[in-house]
């Protein structure tokens, strides 16, 4: 992973449509602007972290401190990496930094998105759900 930069907003939008799309088609919310927007919008690069894979990009992933938490957020992987692991270590590396530090973590994720399994196989439970939204959360695990 490196630290993501400013001309990052682009690439890291159309992976998000890329990757989104499918959940939100199934959820009848996609819009084709709308989805890269909403991103560009928020883009905070000091929380952001861009994820290479053989020295590509690879996807994203957010850690973004809030008064009680971390959110995790624009967590990426591009599509033909799924299911490869990549995600479970970016997950474990950003987990063993707010285990250290004691911190809750939260995110939401569509629901109905596989992406809820990993999260769960990764200590996150479900703390409130919507039609569209599930809400996530997980506690700082115990030091050993």
């Amino acid at each position: 992973m490196r630290p993501a930069e400013p001309a990052d907003v682009e690439p890291i939008a159309e992976l998000r449509a890329v990757v989104m799309r499918p959940d939100l088609e199934r959820l009848g919310r996609f819009d084709e602007h709308r989805v890269r927007q909403r991103f560009r919008d928020g883009f905070a690069p000091r929380h952001t972290s861009v994820i290479l894979a053989g020295g590509a990009f690879a996807g994203s992933v957010a850690l973004r401190p809030a008064a009680d938490c971390h959110w995790l957020e624009h967590f990426y992987l591009a599509p033909d990496l799924h299911g490869r692991g990549l995600g479970s270590a970016v997950l474990r590396t950003l987990l063993n930094g707010t285990d250290a530090s004691g911190t809750l973590v939260r995110l939401n994720v569509l629901r109905g998105s596989p992406a809820q399994r990993l999260y769960a196989r990764h200590g996150f439970t479900v703390e409130t759900q919507d039609p569209v939204d599930v809400f996530m959360l997980r506690h700082p695990a115990d030091k050993p």
